[in-house]
């Protein structure tokens, strides 16, 4: 897994205990592979939004990384709860992923993770620009 250049988010990623950390870091390198994978995905900033390991792209919709101490075996992706981004992956995959609200995929520590899934959904969040006037953002 890539190094993180930016020590913000390196610091935030290593307050977190040991075992969610392994699992961000697979998140984490998901979203910089679907990105390198995905056409018309340009550059990916790593930065922190609201305390939190964030990616972002000029087509896209940033994607966060998180987990908090009020459920420690639980860790999340974060979209902007403004899209249409988690109403579209909870109609495709209602049965697949523990959504919270119209902001997050939660997953528990000892889930699976089921990458061809989380990659659609990650790469609709990263061209989001290109997609958010297409009803069910275009599938």
């Amino acid at each position: 897994m890539g190094v993180i250049e930016n020590s913000k988010v390196a610091a935030v990623i290593a307050q977190y205990p040991a075992n969610i950390q392994k699992k961000i870091f697979i998140l984490r390198q998901l979203i910089l592979d679907t990105a390198s994978e995905t056409d018309g995905v340009d550059e990916v900033e790593e930065t922190l939004k609201w305390g939190e390991a964030s990616y972002v792209t000029k087509t896209g919709s940033t994607i966060r990384l998180g987990w908090k101490k009020s459920s420690p075996g639980q860790y999340a992706l974060y979209f902007n709860c403004k899209t249409k981004l988690v109403e579209t992956f909870r109609e495709i995959y209602r049965d697949k992923f523990i959504f919270e609200g119209n902001r997050a995929i939660v997953f528990n520590e000892q889930d699976v993770l089921l990458v061809n899934e989380l990659k659609q959904c990650i790469a609709l969040s990263l061209t989001y620009h290109a997609r958010k006037h297409y009803p069910s953002l275009g599938l």
